[in-house]
């Protein structure tokens, strides 16, 4: 056994074709979560470019505009839940097997519908996990790209639970001031453990950090530590972890 390897992008926004470019320059592997539209005014890729991604990434379904599905009711939820999924497989011409729970909010009912509308997994953002969870419909993450301050860390802590599981990952977050060293830091511990590295992003936000080059560094320096066979898409892992 030797660490497993995934990273998922979320949102869709046009930046992702970026993305892709330094997913497939490092020879690694992962899932872009997208909705059909962004009810939040963020640009969404155009069709012709999630098709290209789709040719050879993971696209798994983000809701059908990135609706926070705790702020509406169940009616409204299933809606866009499959709607996302149908609209989604129709402009891909094949299944879409991943749902990620935009903001990470969600109840247990947005869950079962999730089940029940056919996909096979789905992704929260509670993170410091180095393995799959236990619900391949509520898989964790270890980190973000992203400069969150030490609250950040210890507010997702506190809320998402699991404490003594993610005891350890706390302790890095909290140790290391600088984000990259944090990030560093939470991948060399999954590679002594032999565990699973989920690392999550939005591209607008790399964007707007102008962080390409430490992701792409970030990228070529686990490319020295895993496996090809490690580096796996989200549905990969699902199916790897959980034999659906």
């Amino acid at each position: 056994m030797s660490v497993v390897f995934t990273c998922s992008t979320d949102d869709g926004h046009p930046s992702d074709m970026k993305m892709a470019e330094l997913l497939s320059k490092n020879s690694i592997n992962g899932t872009f979560f997208i909705p059909i539209k962004n009810r939040e005014g963020l640009p969404v890729m155009s069709q012709a470019q999630i098709r290209e991604i789709g040719n050879r990434f993971e696209i798994g379904s983000h809701t059908y505009d990135h609706c926070y599905l705790k702020s509406v009711d169940l009616a409204e939820a299933h809606y866009q839940i499959t709607e996302g999924k149908k609209q989604l497989e129709n402009l891909l011409g094949k299944e879409v097997a991943g749902f990620c729970y935009p903001g990470g909010k969600y109840r247990p009912e947005h869950a079962e519908l999730v089940q029940s509308a056919g996909f096979k997994y789905a992704r929260t953002t509670m993170n410091l996990c180095f393995d799959a969870g236990k619900n391949r419909f509520e898989i964790p993450t270890t980190c973000q790209f992203y400069p969150h301050p030490k609250s950040v860390y210890l507010r997702n802590f506190v809320k998402a639970g699991n404490w003594m599981h993610r005891s350890d990952g706390l302790r890095l977050a909290l140790k290391h001031k600088n984000w990259i060293e944090r990030l560093y830091a939470l991948f060399d511990y999954s590679c002594e453990q032999e565990g699973v590295f989920h690392l999550w992003a939005h591209s607008n936000d790399i964007d707007k950090l102008n962080a390409w080059n430490e992701f792409d560094r970030f990228l070529a320096y686990a490319a020295t530590k895993v496996s090809e066979q490690n580096r796996l898409s989200n549905r990969e892992l699902a199916s790897r972890e959980f034999l659906y």
